[in-house]
């Protein structure tokens, strides 16, 4: 095993989350270009004829320029070998952000320095906390007119009850954004916009002992504000505390701007150092070591029509023990089997690389016939354990979908339901009719538009969508249940899930509390299982 080791405690395995448009995608493309893995950062949105950003690779995404799907890079820098789970910053989208969590060790939350902790930034933050991920903060757009840093950092300590610790603090914003100030070497590193798409310009490093020359670079008005929020700083904040850092429960702050890639690398090369290498993950028979353990891993991502000329689908897992070897026969826990893994390869948005092997922390796309599910287990051959489920989050809104054209029905089940297997809708049929009715629960509106324009574009099946009024949906977790003696209400609906599960669909929420009382021993959970 030994020879492992080295390889597995090169790994930073971290999940990217943000609002949209908070900038996570460009800073993304900034880390690659310092891991030599793009040439030239392509500009996110503009023109027509400019690059789609590397991690966007969905046709939808890129005529809307917001990503919908989590995409997976791996780079190399430092001495480190790096793998980025790219997020969708919709909130429409956070289901899929929310599995990507499950595969990270660390998140870097980046923040617009305008705007301050937004509505989805909290949301994913929850799911952060839940786990103890560590939170790195990126505080983005320092080259535009920024809020005032200390009700930024006021902000985020209220809002996301985390404790803040600024690595770097900027001094001003917007035209007068004069750089940043080293709290650790005590100097200041100038601002010099840089070409978009190119390395950090020419900056200049200055003591901050040195003053006539800090006030040369930045004014006389600059340089006073500065001493003052400094001696505020190191009264005030919070101790730096890497220990706290990786229970999660104080996150270093940094400041910069991705665009022009200015305190890009700073962040990254502190970053490296604050992370951890992959964890140990718990599985049914105890927590698995990611260095002592034999290779196992787990699907926390299903994507069909990665490439529409294979037609094909993949089944994203994240490595958490051991080493893969491409040819090496494996157990697919859930199925029973025990199988080589198909077409084991790393995928860089929409280009793909064959691998030979991989190590704990990797995450490899691989094959997927149909046989894989959100969440199952791969292992040894010898071996019988499953990680813990990732819980499925509650649709809130609900249509019944039907195909225009009846003699396509097959492809329309195929679809549907491949993309339902993808875990970012979720589809029931209707109690005691099979698939004729088939009704879609999606968490936010935006995915029904997704589900009829990949029916369209990726099964040629046209759909009609009637909306429900329904806005409440519950697992029903006695198995023995008689479903047809069921005491309900009159907005109460009876559903199944595709594994045969029963569920309780409601308009009210009131409705739920009085279906319990109706039905003693009834036990209802808000979540699922996959």
């Amino acid at each position: 095993m030994g020879n492992y080791a080295e390889e597995i405690n090169k790994r930073r395995t971290f999940a990217i989350i943000s609002h949209p448009d908070a900038g996570k995608t460009t800073l993304t493309e900034k880390f690659l270009l310092y891991g030599g893995a793009i040439n030239l950062a392509g500009s996110v949105k503009g023109k027509a004829t400019a690059r789609h950003a590397v991690s966007d690779w969905m046709e939808i995404e890129k005529e809307r320029g917001i990503s919908v799907t989590s995409s997976v890079l791996q780079f190399e820098y430092g001495g480190y070998c790096i793998n980025i789970l790219d997020t969708p910053g919709h909130q429409d989208f956070s289901e899929d952000t929310y599995r990507t969590l499950m595969a990270a060790d660390s998140a870097v939350m980046v923040i617009d320095a305008s705007k301050g902790v937004e509505a989805q930034t909290r949301k994913l933050f929850k799911v952060c906390v839940m786990r103890h991920i560590p939170i790195f903060t990126f505080i983005n757009k320092m080259d535009r007119d920024a809020n005032d840093t200390f009700s930024l950092l006021d902000e985020i300590e209220k809002e996301l009850g985390i404790a803040t610790c600024p690595v770097n603090w900027p001094i001003g914003s917007g035209r007068n954004f004069k750089g940043v100030y080293d709290r650790e070497e005590r100097c200041v590193i100038t601002y010099a916009d840089t070409q978009k798409g190119t390395k950090e310009g020419h900056t200049t490093v200055i003591p901050v002992s040195d003053e006539s020359l800090l006030t040369e670079n930045i004014g006389e008005d600059f340089k006073s504000q500065l001493f003052d929020e400094i001696d505020l700083l190191d009264g005030a904040s919070a101790e730096y505390d890497l220990d706290r850092i990786q229970a999660g429960d104080l996150t270093p702050v940094f400041f910069g701007s991705a665009l022009t890639n200015f305190g890009v690398e700073f962040f990254l090369k502190h970053f490296l150092q604050m992370t951890t290498t992959p964890l140990p993950r718990k599985a049914d028979i105890g927590m698995i070591d990611p260095v002592e353990h034999d290779f196992s891993a787990f699907v926390f991502k299903i994507q069909a029509n990665m490439n529409k000329a294979h037609r094909d689908r993949v089944a994203f897992m994240r490595i958490c023990s051991g080493r893969f070897d491409a040819g090496a026969e494996v157990k697919h826990v859930q199925g029973g089997k025990v199988m080589r893994l198909s077409q084991p390869q790393q995928i860089m948005a929409d280009e793909r690389k064959i691998l030979n092997e991989a190590y704990a922390g990797d995450i490899i796309g691989v094959f997927d016939p149909g046989i894989f599910s959100i969440g199952d287990t791969i292992c040894m051959p010898k071996e019988q354990f499953e990680y813990e489920g990732i819980p499925t989050f509650a649709p809130e809104h609900f249509a019944r979908v039907k195909q225009v054209d009846t003699m396509k029905r097959k492809q329309f089940v195929k679809g549907i339901t491949q993309i339902a297997q993808e875990g970012a809708i979720q589809i029931f049929q209707e109690f005691n009719t099979g698939m004729e009715e088939i009704i879609v629960g999606v968490v936010g509106v935006l995915q029904f538009d997704v589900l009829k324009y990949r029916l369209e574009n990726e099964y040629n099946v046209e759909i009609r969508m009637e909306n429900l009024p329904y806005e409440h949906i519950r697992w029903i977790e006695n198995k023995d249940i008689d479903l047809d003696r069921l005491t309900g209400t009159s907005d109460m609906k009876k559903i199944r899930d595709l594994k045969g599960n029963p569920l309780l669909l409601f308009v009210n929420q009131w409705s739920i509390g009085m279906t319990l009382d109706r039905n003693e021993g009834l036990i209802l959970s808000e979540f699922g299982r996959n």
